[in-house]
């Protein structure tokens, strides 16, 4: 085979990156490669290996004994071998019939070790670095190896940390590699300044961005660590709080960050142009596509005229209108808005066209950067699998649903081109994050002292979604205990399936103690991607044990009902509950409803038999955007009828701090007396109930909102009263308050979203009350992540 000059040009390029030496002759050598004129050789020779097999340099060879084989076959081989890392030279040769394969080894490494690490533990660098012990040693790896290191430490604040390597070579042609770390001091963030800003001053955008000024316990967060990518993710979110606000014009003009090497601080500087704000104009429904009726369509439209524009709004209809027009079977349509803007009266009217869009296929879903959540969790949460029509509606669905999970600290879905022209692929990119809580709990009332609570919830269970959390708490005369296990997709489908086992007991009553133990099996599916339907049945066993003896040793308990004289009660309930949720955020919610509507019928053969009914409903809504200001008004009630005979006092309701601050549990309603009505016995329950809140929020005056404390004003009211216990049951004894008395409270507390967790303390001030109703002015909570 003769050599020309198309040859030479053609491995020209190897040559640059594989240290390949070109020469022109009568033969063409490459790094010691000669490819003499014949084509075929017999065997092939390895020579200067002494750990590596021969035949491993043959496997990554593309020649073999009798076959005829070219320069890029050549080209190819020195790549492969090159590629393993096992290897610092390799040259290939041709002697008469024989290819001659001349290696030389890379040292293996004995042991890798980190020096001057304080802040990054070892198995944290360890597995940041390529290097590894028993693996061959590469000089390109192991710069690469500093590099990450360095990345490592610059995602936790210490950019200026430096890393230097020393080799220590040991028996055996083995060597040691040591990583010196100086890790220099933190990096922290100054200050974050906006320009151009008017709607909104500093301290709401600060809330809105991921970024965030140092502070005393930054170090725990470490939401104040600079990245250039969160600026660039920061950005996006200014966006979209703007759009969502009216503001269509608005954009980012800069962001970047100057580093003070004096200090080690950075100073974080976003400039913004926010534009004129705008409402809607008309809004309409129009479609290229024959057989979609748009006046049916028109009826999804959640843009109204004259309201506030909303980007939101906007994604919420084109969803809506999609969904629809998938059913009818038009997979492929494409719903585009179309804008315009009337800058005079600042309006923008919108026209949402229906279109037959690019028919395409998801080929296949790749997931990438999850390291402890499963692939088939968040494969679930697509409505779409390799093989269905691509929607772009649908992928930005499931990205939502994958940011509510609350698994990932990151969310990203991108495109790619498929193997064919119809054919697309879907990049999920994710980053895993703390989904595990411990929490505590507590307060103070005037009946049980002090009470606590503590808990520990894992959101993602072995990394397979599951919800578990597990709870015990109590009193001096109480004691709670309860596990929860939630499956949120049953059985493949979206179902949500679990159980709640549960056990208290409570002498708190005058003269004999309550037992409750049982378990609450759950069942639940979404109707929309608002509203939820739960299905349960539970089972609950309620023992008495008195305290001096049998029943009729103490006539007091005469009114605790039949159930005392029959030492136990077993309830069966089946029950259901609608969830209706547009909250814009659940931990800290400024706009939206939550809403909770619940039957529960008791029956079934058992003890009891009732029907009872519970609402609830709050609404938040921002007061002052400048200010972040933020009213909530809470209404609920609920009623229980008995469906056979009269009400065991156990299945009547109880109300107390949980509706109405300042009260403690069970703390107010009809109560049972002695006879003389002298002596508070116990809690009776009420048949009905109605109660109401309002309370307002705000960023603790005179203290950085970066430190997040926020201060809460309240007043609560409620009443609970009605009463159906047998009056052959209140032999000897009185019941005191079945009438229809308010109560009400008002107070005041303080919100910390701490780098621990939430942190709630409030205390309320009853202001309307009864003589008999139990007080709790003082209670706290708090949870943190791990």
């Amino acid at each position: 085979m003769k050599a020309g000059s198309n040859l030479l040009n053609a491995v020209s390029a190897v040559a640059l990156t594989a240290g390949i030496v070109v020469t022109g002759a009568s033969a063409v050598t490459l790094a010691g490669v000669t490819v003499a004129e014949a084509a075929v050789i017999n065997r092939i020779e390895v020579r200067g290996n002494s750990r590596v097999e021969a035949s491993t340099v043959r496997g990554n060879l593309t020649i073999s004994p009798g076959a005829s084989f070219s320069n890029n076959d050549i080209d190819e081989s020195v790549k492969r071998l090159f590629a393993t890392g096992l290897f610092s030279d390799v040259q290939i040769s041709v002697s008469g019939s024989t290819l001659i394969v001349t290696v030389s080894e890379n040292q293996i490494i004995n042991q890798v070790v980190f020096n001057g690490n304080k802040k990054i533990k070892d198995a944290a660098l360890s597995r940041a670095v390529q290097s590894r012990q028993l693996g061959a040693y590469n000089d390109l790896i192991l710069q690469a190896d500093v590099q990450a290191i360095r990345d490592a430490y610059a995602a936790v604040g210490r950019s200026d940390a430096t890393v230097t390597t020393r080799l220590v070579p040991v028996d055996g042609d083995r060597v040691n590699i040591a990583f010196e770390i100086n890790e220099g001091d933190r990096t922290k963030i100054s200050s974050i300044n906006f320009v151009g800003n008017q709607a909104f001053g500093d301290g709401r955008l600060a809330d809105v961005i991921t970024t965030k000024k140092s502070g005393l316990l930054s170090f725990l967060n470490r939401k104040d660590v600079y990245d250039e990518d969160k600026l660039r993710a920061d950005e996006e979110l200014l966006r979209r709080f703007y759009y969502n606000r009216g503001y269509a014009d608005f954009r980012v003009i800069s962001s970047f960050a100057e580093l003070d090497e004096s200090s080690n601080e950075y100073v974080v500087t976003i400039t913004v142009e926010e534009g004129e704000r705008y409402v809607f104009g008309d809004v309409s429904v129009e479609s290229t596509v024959q057989g979609i009726d748009t006046d049916a369509l028109k009826k999804l439209i959640e843009t109204r005229s004259g309201a506030v524009y909303s980007a939101k709004d906007v994604e919420d209809t084109i969803m809506s209108i999609s969904d629809r027009v998938a059913t009818q079977g038009y997979p492929f349509a494409e719903i585009t808005p179309r804008g315009d803007r009337d800058y005079g009266n600042r309006t923008i009217s919108v026209v949402y066209l229906v279109d037959e869009g690019t028919r395409a296929y998801v080929e296949r879903i790749e997931i990438r950067g999850n390291t402890r959540t499963r692939d088939y969790v968040i494969r679930r949460e697509f409505d779409l699998s390799e093989g269905d029509a691509f929607n772009q509606v649908l992928v930005r669905r499931a990205k939502k649903r994958l940011e509510d999970l609350k698994f990932f600290s990151s969310v990203n879905i991108s495109t790619q081109p498929g193997s064919q022209p119809d054919r697309v692929v879907l990049i999920v990119d994710v980053k895993d994050q703390s989904t595990g809580e411990f929490g505590i709990g507590g307060g103070y009332s005037n009946t049980d002292g002090f009470t606590a609570t503590l808990d520990v919830t894992e959101r993602n269970f072995l990394g397979r979604g599951q919800f578990i959390r597990g709870s015990v708490g109590g009193s001096a005369d109480t004691r709670e205990y309860s596990l929860s296990f939630t499956e949120p997709y049953f059985l493949g489908y979206r179902l949500a399936a679990g159980f709640d086992l549960f056990k208290k007991t409570d002498s708190s009553y005058s003269g004999f103690e309550q037992s409750n133990e049982g378990i609450n099996l759950r069942l639940g599916a979404p109707i929309t991607e608002e509203l939820y339907l739960t299905t349960a049945f539970k089972f609950t066993q309620t023992e008495y044990a008195l305290n001096s003896g049998t029943v009729t040793s103490n006539p007091e308990l005469a009114a605790i009902n039949r159930a005392i004289a029959n030492g136990s009660q077993d309830v069966g309930a089946l029950s259901y509950t609608l969830s209706y949720n547009t909250l814009d955020d659940n931990v800290l919610p400024r706009e939206g409803i939550s809403a909770r509507f619940t039957q529960e019928y008791a029956g079934l053969g058992f003890d009891a038999n009732y029907l009872k009914t519970t609402a609830k409903a709050s609404y938040f809504h921002m007061l002052s955007e400048s200010a972040d200001m933020i009213g909530q008004v809470t209404v609920g009630g609920g009623h229980v009828l008995a469906t056979s005979g009269n009400l065991s006092v156990f299945d009547h309701l109880f109300i107390g701090e949980e509706t109405i601050r300042g009260f403690d549990t069970r703390g107010l309603g009809p109560r049972v007396f002695n006879a003389a009505g002298t002596t508070n016995i116990a809690a009776a329950g009420g048949t009905t109930y109605f109660n109401g809140s309002v309370e307002v929020s705000a960023p603790m005056p005179m203290i950085s909102r970066d430190f997040g404390l926020r201060l809460n004003a309240f007043a609560d009211a409620a009443t609970l009263y009605g009463n159906n216990i047998s009056a052959a049951d209140f032999a000897g004894q009185t019941l005191v308050g079945a009438d229809m008395n308010w109560r009400a409270s008002v107070g005041v507390g303080i919100t910390w979203a701490s780098p621990f967790g939430p942190l709630r303390v409030y205390y309320a001030e009853p202001v309307v009350k009864e003589s008999y109703d139990d007080e709790k002015k003082f209670g706290f909570g708090a949870s943190t992540r791990f």
